[in-house]
Parts: C-alpha cells; sequence; structure tokens
C-alpha cells in the first residue's frame, strides 16, 4: 500500500510541473524548453524539490514522489516544441468580448498618453503600470481577467504610461511627477467628476499622489501590490544596493535580446507561480510595451518612489490589497503603505504573485474585497 503521508512541505505548481516531467524521464534541458525556463532556474528547482521531498538525487525524488502519489508510476511525458501546460483560464477567442476604444491625450508636457475606455456603468480609473499596452492588453492571459473584472460594472479608463506601450516612447521626462500629471491629463480629457482609483504596483504610489492632490474627485482608493517608498528609499544593505544596481545594468544589456534569459528571471519575480502560458505572454508583453533603454529609466524612477507624506494626507476610503509572499514587493511594503493611510483597510491575499493569475484562491479573494469595498454585488 502506497504511503499518503502528506509533505512537510507543500509543492507549488512550478514544482509539480517539474517534478512530474522529472518522473517522466524529461532532462533538465527538456523540461527547460517545455517549460520556458532557463536550465539554471530548472537546477534551482530541482533543489527545492529535492529539499521538500527529504531526498538527494532524481532517482531518489521520483521514488519517493511515487510512493506519496504525487506521479503516477507509468508517467511519461514527450518532449515537445510548446507547453503541453492546460490552464484553467478559457482560452481567450471563448471569453467576454468587451469592446474596446482608444484614443490620445496630451499631457503637460506635449508627450501623447494613449488611453482606453471599456465597459458601461459608472466610471473607474486604473492607473498605468509597469508593461501594459492598450491595444494588446486585452488579448493577454496576463491582463485579461483584470480587465474583465474591472470592466464587470463600470466604464474602465486606463492608459498605457509615458515611454510604453502605445503612449510617446521618446519622451524625455519620465519622472514621477510626470506620472501624476499624466493621470491628470487622462482625467481631465474625459471630463470625470468623480470615480473610484484603482493603481497596482509602481500605479499604486500615482494613485496615492493623485488622492491626496485630488480628494474632491476619488471616491474610493484601492491599491494592490503598492508601495510608499520605491527600493532606493529603504533601508538596505549593501548588499541589497548591489542587488539593485545589478538589476538595472542586466536590464540595460538583458531587456532587449532575443535570447530571453533576463526577461525570465524578471517575469518569475512577478509571477513566480503563473502557468507557461502565463509567463510566455508577460515575456512578450515586456519586448512589446517598453524599449531596453526606457525600460531602465522607468525602473530607475520607481526605486525612488516616495508618497509616505501623500500617504499620511489621504481622506478618502482606501482599500490596500497585497499578497504575502510577494517575491516584487515585500509584504511589509504594502503593511508600511497601510499603516500610512488613515482607516485604511487592509487585506493578505495568500499568494506569492505580484500579478495575480485567474486560478488562483488569492484571486478570488480580491475580487471579492473590491467588489464589497466599493458596495458591488458579489
Amino acid at each position: 500500500m502506497e504511503d499518503k503521508a502528506p509533505l512537510p512541505d507543500q509543492l507549488n505548481q512550478r514544482e509539480q510541473e517539474i517534478l512530474t516531467r522529472l518522473s517522466g524521464g524529461l532532462s533538465d534541458q527538456q523540461i527547460a524548453d517545455e517549460l520556458f525556463l532557463s536550465l539554471h532556474t530548472v537546477k534551482w528547482y530541482n533543489r527545492q524539490i529535492y529539499s521538500k521531498l527529504g531526498v538527494g538525487s532524481r532517482t531518489q525524488a521520483i521514488t519517493r514522489a511515487r510512493a506519496l502519489g504525487l506521479v503516477s508510476a507509468n508517467n511519461i511525458i514527450a518532449p515537445s516544441s510548446s507547453s503541453s501546460q492546460v490552464s484553467d483560464q478559457p482560452p481567450l477567442a471563448e471569453r467576454r468580448k468587451v469592446e474596446h476604444r482608444i484614443s490620445f491625450t496630451t499631457s503637460f508636457d506635449a508627450t501623447r498618453i494613449a488611453f482606453a475606455i471599456a465597459g458601461s456603468g459608472p466610471p473607474l480609473v486604473k492607473v498605468a503600470n509597469y508593461m501594459s499596452h492598450v491595444e494588446r492588453d486585452w488579448d493577454s492571459p496576463v491582463w485579461v481577467h483584470w480587465l474583465e473584472e474591472l470592466t464587470r460594472s463600470h466604464t474602465l479608463i486606463y492608459y498605457d504610461e509615458r515611454g510604453s506601450g502605445l503612449s510617446d516612447w521618446d519622451a524625455e521626462n519620465v519622472s514621477f511627477e510626470a506620472w501624476v500629471r499624466d493621470l491628470e491629463a487622462v482625467v481631465d480629457a474625459n471630463g470625470l467628476q468623480q470615480f473610484p482609483l484603482f493603481g497596482m504596483s509602481q500605479g499604486g504610489a500615482v494613485a496615492v499622489a493623485y488622492a491626496a492632490r485630488h480628494p474632491d474627485k476619488v471616491t474610493h482608493l484601492i491599491v494592490h501590490g503598492g508601495y510608499a517608498r520605491g527600493w532606493l528609499k529603504r533601508s538596505l544593505t549593501e548588499a541589497q544596493i548591489e542587488e539593485e544596481q545589478l538589476m538595472i545594468g542586466l536590464m540595460r544589456v538583458g531587456w532587449g535580446r532575443e535570447n530571453p534569459a533576463f526577461r525570465q528571471v524578471f517575469a518569475l519575480q512577478l509571477f513566480p507561480e503563473a502557468t507557461t502560458e502565463q509567463l510566455r505572454a508577460l515575456e512578450d508583453q515586456m519586448r512589446i510595451s517598453v524599449s531596453p533603454n526606457n525600460a531602465v529609466r522607468l525602473e530607475s524612477e520607481m526605486h525612488r518612489i516616495d508618497v509616505r507624506d501623500f500617504a499620511r494626507q489621504i481622506t478618502v476610503p482606501t482599500l490596500i490589497l497585497h499578497s504575502r509572499a510577494d517575491e516584487a514587493v515585500p509584504f511589509e511594503e504594502g503593511r508600511l503603505l497601510a499603516s500610512l493611510i488613515p482607516r485604511a483597510q487592509f487585506v493578505a491575499l495568500e499568494s506569492k504573485n505580484h500579478l495575480l493569475t485567474e486560478q488562483e484562491a488569492a484571486w478570488s479573494k480580491f475580487v471579492a474585497a473590491v467588489r464589497g469595498f466599493l458596495g458591488e454585488d458579489q
């Protein structure tokens, strides 16, 4: 009779995918090709699997996994040129179709900002964030479920950050102040009087600054995966400072290369528990949405963000959500932001993903929290 005792440390989705392929006889390189990972990343996951199973080799790992019922004894996976993983996400062609209309407005310095309008109902504004593209986002498994949810009961107004997407790529000024003024330009271009404001990641900081300056316009402030202080505004060790410099350097030399190795590293930081399809989509999104030079400029400015003073000035109802094991923005940064905003609600999400996937339980909790905060039916 097989031992069905639970593992001391539960394998995550990526580890299970790799373990299944190890059991099926694939080499590390074949697994890397199958799952769109680097060879180094696969070997790193192998070590995590061995540790959780309490073994020291591939053969022992397979034997232990079969004893625990984690893989079938006759499990065979043939290598292929594309992923064999089946996503729980409905095919894009079968999803709800939402018409979106793209327009442009001119910001304070004549930079053209692309924005889109989708859905129906009262307005909701989404602040621009990294790696968006208003022309492509509805076709991306990275963003489509976000857009579907935000348009469920609202007319969504969203836009591309200067230097990326359909907005001008040659903008000289990519400062935080310019980002806030771009949001002001989009709001003004649409003649909006009052609306809920949603920002994620660095877009959350922009949303905080806007809400502090325009409390008469923002009815509700929602921030997911956000922070009050960028990387360089935190109490860093020398090693962490070197890490920041290394990341910027790697972006400069690796972002635009045909070899996706660096983009994979960056994508896994944002999306460690994503499906292969989603990782590929994010890597594609990185290439099409921003140039290597602009990626460095934008990332460098994000690291200098500091909206702690703005956060203390917020007077509108605020909801802060953050993944507990977020590998891109530490959970503590979300807690800090919530603690600075008077009477802010804080919701911890059980996820490692900075960008939530539609399949995980944290997404359902996010949706329920946001709908409840906005007073919508579940």
